[in-house]
């Protein structure tokens, strides 16, 4: 790549998301290339309501899109977890690699100190998270979810006011943000399966723009790079969307065995399903579609629709 280019990363402005950026941004420096960030304030980050009625996580990376197909940056990066999973990748878009995947545990901040199985009852979580507050309401049925929206950090003011008794947030998020120390119990993966896509950091281009894509392909981390495959695969499948409980995680045995735990719930808990699957490394995307068929099979149809307001 021509050391005269300087390469425009595209991010969210929260923190978090500046974190994120900051990391590829010194990827990039390491291999001798030129960048600077361009930060947007998208419409997820504006608004503060029910994000079902603004189009889903969408409103994180529309506008993050929109600056590279009009040439205002070169390089978007994107939490995975943000990327829907029922409308296609805008056409123009490419995705040019996954940077490896960090933790993807969630972590439990109170403000006592204790864990969720000593909390009284009637102790108020704060999160929006719908795959969240159905798992929460399925082993913690003694606490009570309030919606919370905001970055960490927000989040966290709320807690300190009083707002809430717990905040739940993403491990990988909270080391971002230099907040690890706050975490009171980092939950197993049974009690909280993570979203698809958990802990990966996704980076996008122009499908014209062959640089960045041989670029893209020099950070990508192969292992993830085949979870992504597998997880996004069963997303497409189960057609979720902003407001559905989904949950999975793939992960890579010792054997070299490629493995994919699905979950779909319904809201208050009361229901779920779960596929676990085994696949060959070398097609990640056909055991995705093969949980997600099993899911279907189960009745995740009618559990998915029954979220959709």
């Amino acid at each position: 790549m021509s050391r005269a280019r300087t390469i425009r990363i595209a991010t969210r402005s929260s923190p978090m998301a500046v974190a994120q950026a900051e990391q590829v941004s010194a990827s990039l420096t390491a291999l001798g290339v030129d960048n600077e960030l361009v930060k947007v304030t998208t419409a997820g980050d504006r608004w503060m309501g029910d994000l079902a009625k603004l189009g889903g996580k969408g409103a994180f990376v529309k506008e993050i899109d929109h600056a590279l197909l009009t040439d205002q940056a070169d390089l978007a990066v994107h939490c995975l977890k943000d990327i829907p999973g029922d409308v296609p990748v805008p056409e123009g878009i490419a995705f040019a690699g996954y940077l490896a995947r960090d933790d993807v545990h969630d972590a439990i901040i109170t403000g006592t100190g204790a864990p969720l199985a000593e909390l009284p009852e009637g102790s108020v979580v704060g999160t929006s998270s719908v795959r969240r507050s159905a798992q929460l309401r399925l082993h913690y049925p003694h606490l009570r979810v309030k919606p919370l929206r905001g970055n960490v950090n927000t989040r966290l003011e709320r807690l300190a006011e009083g707002h809430v008794d717990v905040l739940i947030a993403a491990v990988s998020g909270l080391y971002r943000v230099g907040q690890q120390h706050r975490i009171t119990e980092t939950l197993d993966l049974e009690t909280m399966c993570p979203p698809i896509g958990a802990g990966i950091i996704l980076l996008a281009c122009r499908d014209t723009d062959t640089q960045l894509r041989e670029l893209g392909a020099q950070l990508d981390d192969a292992e993830t790079h085949r979870h992504a495959d597998a997880e996004r695969a069963m997303l497409h499948a189960l057609q979720g969307h902003c407001n559905s409980p989904i949950a999975g995680v793939a992960t890579t045995e010792r054997t070299g065995r490629l493995t994919l735990r699905g979950k779909v719930f319904n809201a208050d808990g009361t229901r779920w399903l779960d596929a676990h699957h085994w696949g060959v490394p070398e097609d990640p995307q056909a055991l995705g579609f093969f949980v997600g068929a099993d899911l279907l099979r189960q009745g995740a149809r009618a559990i998915i629709e029954s979220t959709a307001h």
